[in-house]
């Protein structure tokens, strides 16, 4: 039996991705907690704290796809980080996911992969993304590139 471990995932269930990180989490034996940022956004202090965290800076963490990135003219150098959290917390959809919190560290799982990095379990078997790309075989290790 392993002993809990703290994890949180900024979670979009529409998003193949962050479905497979959760699930990677999981099959690890880990039951993070799963904030659904769409229905419940990080507020401006957690936002830039993860920023931090995650030592990544602002722009890594935006979506563009779907999103009203181009219509607010974020990709504009002039932008300043403050206009660019502005932006996040008016529309939560410009925050890309999943954002992963683990004792580890902070991390932007994209690919989904990027969460094995911060996983203090080992996997209790193997996984296969949606798309049955295989990342973990039956011994819980990583396949290939993963």
């Amino acid at each position: 039996m392993t002993s809990p471990v703290d994890m949180i995932i900024y979670h979009n269930p529409a998003c193949g991705t962050s479905r497979n990180t959760l699930a990677m989490i999981r099959n690890a034996g880990i039951e993070p907690h799963v904030v659904e940022y769409l229905k419940t956004p990080p507020s401006r202090d957690m936002l830039e704290s993860l920023i931090a965290r995650a030592g990544v800076g602002v722009r890594p963490l935006l979506r563009e796809k779907g999103t009203p990135f181009a219509e607010l003219d974020l990709g504009n150098p002039d932008k300043n980080d403050a206009d660019l959290i502005d932006a996040v917390m008016e529309h939560p959809i410009l925050l890309n996911r999943p954002l992963v919190v683990s004792p580890l560290g902070v991390k932007l799982c994209r690919p989904s992969e990027e969460v094995l990095d911060l996983i203090p379990a080992a996997q209790r078997g193997a996984f296969a993304k949606e798309d049955g790309e295989q990342v973990i075989d039956a011994d819980g290790n990583r396949v290939g590139g993963a």
